[in-house]
C-alpha cells in the first residue's frame, strides 16, 4: 500500500482498463496531451497513443453523441465532462439516446459507456464550475449513478462501471481528488452495494460522495458525546441498495440523511421517503435531511455557508428525539 490520492486511484482504473481490453477509449475536453484539468488523465494519451486517449472539440453534446456511435458500433468509451455544470449541454443525448438505447432497440443494441463528470463544491470554484446534478441523472431510467468517497473506491467503482454493458454516470467529488490515502488499488466495490463505513447503534448517518466526509467527522464528534453513530456510504445512488440501507435504520431507529444538492425533489428527500416505507414501524422518530438550500450554487465566499457541514449534521442529529416524549419539534415549521 502506498499513499495515494484519488485522482491517481481514477487514473490507475483507466489506465488499467485501457491496458485490459482494446475496445476502450477515453476522450473529451483536454484529456489528451493536458491530462484532464484535474490530471485524472494525465499520461494516458502517451501512454496508449492519440487512438486511445485524445481531446475532442468544447462540445458537450457533439462528445456524448459520438460516445454513443462508438458505444453502438463496439467500444466502451469513458468521456470527461471537465465540470458538472458544463454536462447540461449534453443532457438531451443523455437522456434521449444514452439512457434509452437498450430499451428502444429491445436489447438488440446497448450503450456500454461512461460519463465521468467532475462533480459537487468545496473548491471555490466560479459560476458554472460547481453543481449537484446528481437527482437530474437518478431519475432518467436507463442510467447507472455512482459516486466514490474514498480512493479505495473510485478505483474499483471505475472499474466496474467501465466492464458494466449499461451507461454509467459517474460523479467525481472534485474537492476529494488531492485527497490521500493508504490503499491497495484492487477491484472490490460492486456497483448497487452501500458500504457500512462506521457502525454504530443509535442513529444512522446516510450519504454519498463529497458528504461522506463531513458525515464521519458528525459521527465521530457525536460520539464523544455518547450516541453511536452508524455512517452508510451509498456509493452507488442508481441502483439504490435498500436490503443496506434499511437493515441500518431499523436496527438504529433514527435516521439523517445528508447530500450537498439543494433539498427539494434531491435524491435525500427518495432516500426519506424509501426508509419511511420499508421502516415505519421501526423508527423511533422523523428521518430529517441536511442539504443544501434551495437556491444557484452560490459565489465561492459563499461556499462554506451552503454546503452541509459537521455542525449542520449534528444540529439535525441534536432534533432527533431521544426519549419517548411528545416534542412540538416534529410541527410544521418548527
Amino acid at each position: 500500500m502506498t499513499p495515494t490520492t484519488m485522482a491517481q486511484a481514477l487514473n490507475a482504473a483507466l489506465r488499467d482498463a485501457l491496458d485490459d481490453d482494446d475496445s476502450v477509449v477515453v476522450f473529451g475536453e483536454d484529456v489528451g496531451a493536458l491530462g484532464g484539468v484535474f490530471r485524472v488523465t494525465d499520461g494516458l494519451a502517451e501512454a496508449f497513443g492519440a487512438d486511445r486517449c485524445f481531446d475532442t472539440p468544447l462540445a458537450e453534446s457533439g462528445i456524448i453523441g459520438f460516445a454513443v456511435g462508438m458505444a453502438m458500433g463496439g467500444f466502451r468509451p469513458v468521456v470527461e465532462m471537465q465540470f458538472d455544470a458544463f454536462a447540461y449541454p449534453a443532457f438531451e443525448q443523455v437522456v434521449s439516446h444514452v439512457a434509452k438505447l437498450r430499451n428502444r432497440t429491445r436489447g438488440v443494441l446497448s450503450a456500454p459507456l461512461v460519463i465521468r463528470v467532475p462533480y459537487a463544491g468545496g473548491i471555490g470554484g466560479v459560476e458554472h464550475h460547481c453543481d449537484s446534478s446528481e437527482a437530474y441523472y437518478a431519475h432518467t431510467p436507463g442510467l447507472k449513478v455512482v459516486t466514490p468517497a474514498t480512493v479505495a473506491d473510485a478505483y474499483g467503482l471505475l472499474r466496474e462501471a467501465i466492464d458494466d454493458p449499461d451507461p454509467v454516470v459517474f460523479l467525481e467529488p472534485k474537492r476529494l481528488y488531492f485527497s490521500r490515502d493508504d490503499v491497495e488499488l484492487r477491484r472490490g466495490a460492486k456497483i448497487g452495494q452501500a458500504h457500512v463505513l462506521r457502525a454504530g447503534t443509535d442513529i444512522t448517518l446516510i450519504a454519498f460522495g463529497p458528504s461522506v466526509e463531513p458525515a464521519l467527522h458528525a459521527a465521530r464528534a457525536a460520539a464523544e458525546d455518547g450516541r453511536d453513530v452508524e455512517l452508510v456510504d451509498l456509493r452507488s445512488i442508481v441502483p439504490f441498495d435498500d436490503a443496506t440501507v434499511t437493515a441500518s435504520v431499523r436496527k438504529t431507529g433514527r435516521c439523517v440523511v445528508v447530500q450537498e444538492a439543494p433539498g427539494f425533489a434531491g435524491v435525500a428527500a427518495e432516500i426519506a421517503a424509501r426508509i419511511q416505507e420499508r421502516c415505519f414501524h421501526h423508527l423511533a422518530a422523523p428521518v430529517l435531511r441536511v442539504c443544501g438550500y434551495d437556491i444557484p450554487y452560490p459565489a465561492p465566499k459563499l461556499e462554506r455557508w451552503y454546503l452541509p457541514t459537521c455542525d449542520r449534521i449534528l444540529d439535525a442529529v441534536d432534533r432527533l428525539q431521544w426519549d419517548d416524549h411528545p416534542d412540538t419539534r416534529w410541527a410544521v415549521g418548527a
